[in-house]
């Protein structure tokens, strides 16, 4: 058998590679570990995303209500613009407020037929709800000769505006017809 001198070289090189099988042995699991951490970085990012959208789903069903009140008491102006007559002798004032639950019989006038289309339309449709927080309200006064100052007031549930949001708001619109 023929022994071979070993150089420094080889030895430190042997030396070297037992460390690094040493440093890989040491370092099994680290891998997981920051898979881990990520994964948990995502999903709280993920819940994040997901009240966000919870919170925008709600605030546009607030904003949806708001304008669908719009619409309501521009609907009942210009019913009242059309029956500028009946609006300056008061047809359509409304002595307590009409609930969208209990929306007036439509009599022989134009004005309580305009009443009853706009209660049941306009106050009570699908995105207000036909319930009894919802009511509207109308004051006209005659000025002039030709004209009325009106006055149309909306109160409605807006729950679902969500944190922040006060339940029952009130939409006041006011015109010279």
């Amino acid at each position: 058998m023929m022994n071979f001198p070993v150089s420094a070289a080889s030895r430190a090189g042997a030396h070297r590679a037992a460390r690094q099988v040493v440093c890989l042995r040491a370092q099994s699991g680290v891998g997981l570990i920051e898979v881990l951490v990520a994964v948990l970085v995502l999903s709280i990012a993920f819940l994040g995303i997901a009240a966000l959208q919870a919170m925008s789903l709600s605030t546009n069903n607030s904003a949806m209500a708001r304008s669908m009140v719009t619409v309501a008491s521009y609907s009942i102006l210009d019913a009242m613009r059309a029956d500028i007559g009946g609006a300056r002798n008061g047809d359509y004032n409304t002595s307590t407020p009409i609930a969208a639950s209990a929306c007036p019989a439509a009599g022989g006038s134009l004005a309580s037929v305009q009443l009853n289309q706009w209660c049941s339309q306009g106050l009570g449709n699908k995105s207000l709800g036909a319930v009894a927080s919802t009511t509207g309200s109308i004051a006209c006064t005659a000025v002039g000769t030709a004209s009325a100052d009106c006055t149309v007031t909306i109160t409605f549930d807006d729950s679902r505006a969500g944190a922040g949001g006060t339940s029952q708001q009130q939409v006041v619109t006011r015109a010279m017809l």
